[in-house]
């Protein structure tokens, strides 16, 4: 059961979330020509008065981006004054997720980007740990990432869903709480909404941007950290057999945040993860403004008087 916030942001105003609802002859909903965006909230631990987002700004120009793949032209500054109008009205108390999604709104049967309204929505809901803080277990998906050159990986479209949403539930199924996904060329690409990391020797190694990946976020700001902290950061091409081998595996997200993989298939993982460990505490700590290396990471919004 979701714990929704009170208010969405729709058709250009804020009205009761039970209010914001879609016709069921919705373009998006037929073709998944939409794209969405996803950030964390919450309560400054020092100040609950003041809410806390994680990088606000590259959410904000990554889904003006996604926009653009479907013709739409939504800049970043509209996107944060929004979300940030979004949460002064809602007032939240603890830790929350947001949704901000762009679609195709008109009423229609034909699949097109042209000649088309489009519209933007944010909703979100009340968001503890996606993923358990324990570790996962993972399969290999019998389900193959999309390509670039038949998709816009670049962007966070609705429509490429269809494809984590198979082997999500084919892993579930299947005894397993999470899936990697291969790309075309049978190398490692990603789970089913978080990016993937493998830890050798003391060296760290994800799948590059050229491995049809999503660029995410989460996965910028954990190299970042990581270097920062003296880690090699190496992107690369990864075979399968490297996960079954390595020291350790952790997949990173907004959603799943930093989340260790405790099994692949049915090879277990080492418990001792002192590399995962150290950059999950990293990451909370900055997400928790105590971090001042990556202080400006943190966008802070102050509820008194909202």
């Amino acid at each position: 059961m979701h714990n929704f916030l009170p208010k969405a942001y729709f058709k250009g105003q804020f009205v009761p979330f039970a209010d914001a609802q879609l016709s069921i002859a919705t373009h998006a909903l037929h073709y998944g020509t939409g794209a969405f965006g996803g950030l964390r909230g919450i309560p400054n631990p020092q100040n609950p008065s003041q809410i806390l987002l994680f990088r606000l700004d590259r959410h904000c120009q990554r889904l003006s981006s996604s926009a653009r793949f479907l013709k739409f032209d939504l800049s970043p500054d509209k996107i944060q004054s929004v979300i940030t109008e979004f949460v002064q009205a809602n007032q939240p108390q603890q830790s929350f997720y947001m949704r901000p999604f762009v679609y195709t709104s008109d009423l229609g049967i034909a699949p097109r980007l042209h000649k088309i309204e489009k519209d933007f929505f944010v909703y979100g809901l009340e968001l503890g740990d996606y993923l358990s803080a324990d570790g996962v277990s993972c399969r290999i998906s019998s389900w193959c990432r999309q390509e670039d050159r038949s998709f816009p990986l670049r962007g966070k479209i609705s429509g490429a869903y269809i494809t984590s949403s198979l082997a999500k539930t084919e892993a579930v199924e299947s005894g397993f709480d999470e899936a990697i996904l291969l790309n075309a060329q049978g190398k490692v690409c990603e789970a089913t909404g978080m990016n993937i990391f493998v830890v050798r020797n003391g060296h760290i190694f994800t799948p590059g941007v050229e491995q049809d990946i999503l660029e995410g976020i989460t996965r910028d700001s954990v190299i970042q950290v990581a270097r920062s902290l003296g880690f090699k950061v190496i992107e690369r091409p990864i075979d399968k057999t490297e996960l079954l081998i390595a020291d350790e595996v952790f997949l990173c997200g907004t959603a799943a945040k930093v989340t260790p993989v405790k099994q692949i298939e049915n090879y277990q993982l080492s418990t001792e993860r002192p590399v995962t460990e150290k950059l999950k505490e990293a990451i909370t700590a900055i997400t928790e403004d105590r971090y001042p290396e990556f202080k400006e990471w943190v966008y802070r919004i102050d509820l008194a008087g909202a």
